[in-house]
């Protein structure tokens, strides 16, 4: 079952969550990724992990931050049980995530300087993690982010797409299989779809991801009957490499497994949609 759309004051709907389905895939995907760690061969943390700059070791530290940065953000100051609006829709964390690289790129070089044993780091991630898995399901309790008040339902949301996105690096950089949790995936796809809608906001173009999205975007025609002139279909995972620049538009256009017709359906102006 898809997740329920809810319609905001300014009459466009918003994507939900469930947070039992949340909560599950989250757990699910941690323990995917946590295990490949620990298959390793120590000669393969310093692969290049195909992020710049990064190699496995980095990955790992990486991974771990993303896992418990769930309890950080929920210990901080600042959080509260609130009936308000957030400042930040997960479409904006996810258009605004590459304005925090930088800081992010320097704050795990210093972690994984320090901090050697990476499998080892991810467990102490996985151990903090834990008694706060109710509570980093909740929709009514805002968290502060760097970007504004945060539903932590919706940060947790954005956890899976961390997760998914870089359990797929790992694999791709190790050769490891790594099982991608199939509700982690789902969220990852769907949020960055509506992501896409909101940065290139129209309805010229329809994008299929199959079985777990359908958005419309890109200014021009509104289409309304029949076929859509203007269609792009791909795999969920062709899509999170899309929009997170693992792969290129041109590159994946020239494979099998994305297709693109109509004079409007070049997305390459506007990928990727997360950096």
């Amino acid at each position: 079952m898809p997740p329920a759309r809810r319609t905001t004051p300014n009459g466009r709907d918003r994507r939900t969550y469930d947070p039992t389905r949340v909560r599950t895939a989250l757990i699910h995907q941690v323990e995917s990724v946590a295990d490949a760690a620990h298959r390793l061969a120590p000669d393969q943390h310093a692969l290049p992990s195909g992020l710049p700059g990064w190699d496995v070791h980095h990955l790992l530290v990486h991974i771990a931050r993303q896992i418990d940065s769930v309890p950080r953000l929920l210990g901080r100051p600042g959080t509260e049980v609130s009936g308000q609006a957030p400042q930040v829709t997960l479409s904006r964390w996810a258009l605004a995530a590459a304005t925090r690289a930088e800081v992010l790129d320097e704050e795990t070089r210093a972690e994984a300087a320090a901090s050697p044993d990476g499998p080892q780091r991810i467990d102490r991630a996985v151990a903090d993690l834990e008694p706060v898995l109710e509570s980093c399901v909740r929709e009514d309790l805002l968290v502060p982010h760097p970007f504004g008040t945060m539903r932590m339902l919706d940060y947790t949301v954005t956890r899976l797409v961390e997760l998914v996105v870089h359990s797929d690096d790992l694999a791709r950089a190790t050769g490891l299989r790594i099982a991608l949790d199939r509700q982690a995936t789902a969220a990852a796809v769907r949020l960055l779809a509506d992501a896409l809608a909101a940065k290139a906001p129209g309805a010229s173009v329809e994008v299929r991801i199959p079985p777990f999205a359908v958005v419309q975007a890109v200014e021009g025609p509104r289409h309304t009957r029949g076929t859509p002139p203007n269609v792009v279909e791909t795999d969920p995972l062709t899509w999170l490499r899309l929009a997170t620049g693992r792969v290129a538009w041109a590159e994946a256009l020239a494979g099998p497994q994305l297709t693109a017709s109509g004079a409007r359906a070049d997305l390459a102006p506007v990928l990727p949609v997360l950096g």
